[in-house]
C-alpha cells in the first residue's frame, strides 16, 4: 500500500519558506573527481542540496510524524521525473533505473525531542523539536544522491532510496520498513552517519560491529511500605533501588566478557517524597549497551535472574520490562571495501580512514540482519572549533560535508552495482 504523492503536495511549501534568506554554495570537496554528470549535478545543485538542509531543520519532525519531510522527498523525487512511493504514515523508497541488480541507499528522517541551543539563521522552529543527530544532513544527502544518479546516462542496475522514518525509537522504523518488503530484489545496502569527531572530507569505515546493541531496562518495585525507624518490619525499597544502582551493572562486568563493551547505565531513578518514610513504590530506567551480537541475545535471562537474585533477600516485589531494541551495525567486508574505496573516489586518498566501534545504537542494523552492506561515519566536523556531539542542543555541522556525502553514496552505489 503507498500513498499518492499528489496528497502530500502543498505541505512542501510549509518547508519550502522556512529556507529563506541567501544561502551560498559550499566547497564541493570532490570537484573534477567525476563521473561528468555527478559534477555537473552538484555544481548546479550545490545552493539546493544546502536549503534542503536547512529546511529540514527548522521544521523537524518527531518519530513517525515526518509529514512534512516525506513530503518535500516525495515532492522533488516527482518533480524529476521518478516514482516515489509514500509509505503508510510516513518514509518512502525511489527506485532509480532498471534492471535485475539492485542496491538500496539508507536515510532517516526523524529528529530529537530537544530545544535547540544554536543560534542558527535556521534554527528550528518547532519548540522543543530540533536536528541533533544530522539526520537533516543524511536526508539531503540521499535526496541529491538520488537526483544526481537520476542524471546518469545509464546505470548498471537499480538504486533503491529509502528514506526511513523513526530511527529514534525503539522499535524503529527499520522494522516497519524491512516488514513493508523494501529489501525485495536488494543485494547490498549502504547508510552514511554524521560524524563531529571527524573533520570534513573524512569518511570512517570499520569491518564488523560499527555501533553497539541497545536494550531499555524499566524496573518496578513495589513495597508494603512503612517508617525508616522500623525497616526490619516491612520491604527497604529504597534501599532495594541502591543495590541494583550499585550492584547490577557490578555483577554484569562478571558475567560477560569485557571484551564485548557490556555495560548498564542508569538514567532515571523515582522513589518517595517524604524523609521518615520508606515508599511503597519504586521505579528504575537505564540502557544496557553491549558490542556483541551473541551476548545481546542471552542478556534478557541473564539480566532477569540477577535481578532476582539481588531482591530475593528483601521481599520487594518487582517488575522488570527489558525491552529489546537493535542489534550491532555490523559492517560487511565487501560493503565496507566498496564504501572506503568510494571515500577515495569522491575525495581523494585522505578521504578514508579507520574508525572505532560505537557505543550508540543504530536500527540501520535491522537491514543487515537481511542484506549485506555497511554504514559509515561521514566527518561533519569543520576542523577547528568544539566538535559538538550528537544529541546535544548545541549540535550543527560544516555543511561542506553535504556534497561529500552525496559523492560517497553515488560512488558505493555504482561500485555495488558492478561488483
Amino acid at each position: 500500500m503507498v500513498v499518492p504523492v499528489s496528497v502530500l503536495d502543498a505541505s512542501t511549501e510549509v518547508l519550502a519558506a522556512q529556507a529563506i534568506g541567501p544561502i551560498e554554495p559550499v566547497t564541493d570537496m570532490g570537484q573534477g573527481k567525476g563521473p561528468a554528470w555527478l559534477d555537473s549535478w552538484l555544481a548546479t545543485h550545490n545552493r539546493e542540496l544546502v536549503s534542503w538542509r536547512r529546511a529540514l531543520h527548522a521544521r523537524p519532525e518527531l518519530a513517525r510524524q515526518e509529514r512534512l519531510t516525506t513530503a518535500l522527498v516525495a515532492s522533488r523525487l516527482t518533480e524529476a521525473g521518478l516514482k516515489p512511493q509514500v509509505m503508510p504514515g510516513t518514509g518512502l523508497i525511489c527506485d532509480i533505473g532498471s534492471g535485475d541488480h539492485c542496491v538500496a541507499l539508507r536515510a532517516d528522517l526523524d529528529a530529537l525531542p530537544l530545544r535547540e541551543m544554536t543560534e542558527l539563521s535556521f534554527a528550528s522552529t518547532v519548540d522543543g523539536v530540533m536536528h541533533a543527530c544530522g539526520h537533516d544532513a543524511h536526508t539531503a544527502m540521499l535526496l541529491g544522491a538520488g537526483l544526481a544518479l537520476a542524471t546518469a546516462p545509464k546505470l548498471p542496475g537499480r538504486v533503491r532510496l529509502i528514506f526511513q522514518p523513526a530511527e529514534e525509537t525503539q522499535p524503529g522504523g527499520a522494522l516497519d520498513m524491512v516488514a513493508a518488503g523494501v529489501l525485495k530484489d536488494v543485494e547490498r545496502i549502504f547508510a552514511l552517519h554524521c560524524d563531529p569527531r571527524l573533520p570534513v572530507g573524512q569518511l570512517g569505515t570499520k569491518v564488523g560491529p560499527i555501533t553497539s546493541a541497545c536494550d531499555l531496562l524499566e524496573i518496578r518495585l513495589t513495597s508494603p511500605g512503612g517508617h525508616t525507624s522500623r525497616p526490619h518490619l516491612t520491604a527497604d525499597l529504597v534501599y532495594a533501588l541502591g543495590l541494583l544502582i550499585t550492584q547490577l551493572p557490578g555483577l554484569l562486568s562478571r558475567r560477560v566478557d569485557p571484551r564485548s563493551g557490556t555495560v548498564l547505565v542508569w538514567g532515571a531513578v523515582e522513589a518517595g517524597a517524604a524523609a521518615n518514610a520508606i515508599p511503597q513504590s519504586g521505579l528504575l530506567r537505564g540502557t544496557l549497551r553491549t558490542g556483541d551480537h551473541k551476548i545481546w541475545s542471552e542478556l534478557e535471562p541473564l539480566v532477569r535472574s540477577l535481578v532476582t537474585a539481588l531482591l530475593a533477600p528483601l521481599g520487594v516485589g518487582y517488575v522488570l520490562d527489558h525491552r529489546r531494541g537493535v542489534p550491532p551495525v555490523h559492517n560487511e567486508a565487501l560493503s565496507t571495501g566498496l564504501l572506503h574505496d568510494a571515500a577515495v573516489a569522491s575525495v581523494g586518498p585522505d578521504g578514508a580512514t579507520s574508525t572505532e566501534q560505537s557505543s550508540g545504537g543504530e536500527d540501520f542494523a535491522w537491514y543487515l540482519e537481511d542484506v549485506p552492506g555497511a554504514m559509515g561515519r561521514l566527518g561533519v566536523w569543520s576542523g577547528d572549533g568544539p566538535q559538538k556531539d550528537l544529541h546535544q542542543p548545541t549540535f550543527d555541522l560544516d555543511e561542506r560535508a553535504l556534497p561529500v556525502g552525496v559523492r560517497v553514496l553515488v560512488h558505493a552505489a555504482l561500485a555495488s552495482l558492478a561488483a
